[in-house]
């Protein structure tokens, strides 16, 4: 299983990485990855969820017994449900390698970052369309670029920390000790 794991890891390095020389002006080698992954990811999630939709639940409410999902609500659980471990994948062995969290850290860490992440695209996009006016569609677009920045800072600095910060402790001595 472990040799199976590096050769994944290591095809998916090399099929990310070779388009990088193009990128390299632009943005450094982690942020690209970071947004080959996230968007393949992103893709991925979109075609499965229109499959699930369309084809798996055909477009109708999903009956549970005690609640009824309508089907574009399944489809996103379908996706996410998919998705999900992918993305952690990809951002634990492509992009953030070199985590000195344990692997449930990041894990936790990482769904809480997705579940703020989908709370985000809930208020922003209220907040555009229904708020502001704006037509659904720029609001998307607007949407994700907020959402995006924040989850990369988010599984850079809290996720998949790299770096433990040290934060100096200044200890004053007791009242009574100071002349």
């Amino acid at each position: 299983m472990h040799k199976i794991h590096h050769q994944i890891r290591k095809g998916i390095l090399g099929l990310v990485d070779f388009f990088y020389p193009v990128f390299r002006r632009f943005m450094p080698l982690q942020t690209y990855r970071y947004a080959a992954c996230g968007g393949g990811n992103t893709v991925l999630n979109i075609f499965i969820f229109f499959f699930a939709h369309n084809f798996i639940l055909q477009n109708k409410v999903v009956e549970l017994g005690f609640i009824a999902v309508s089907s574009h609500i399944a489809a996103f659980i379908i996706a996410f449900c998919i998705t999900f471990p992918i993305g952690f994948y990809l951002s634990m062995y492509v992009v953030f390698q070199g985590s000195f969290l344990r692997r449930r850290t990041q894990f936790v860490r990482y769904f809480m970052v997705a579940m703020a992440c989908i709370g985000l695209n809930y208020f922003f996009l209220k907040l555009f369309v229904d708020v502001f006016g704006l037509y659904p569609t720029p609001s998307m677009i607007l949407n994700t670029a907020i959402v995006v920045i924040f989850s990369y800072l988010s599984q850079k600095y809290f996720s998949f920390r790299t770096q433990k910060v040290n934060v100096p402790i200044q200890v004053e001595a007791p009242s009574e000790l100071r002349a």
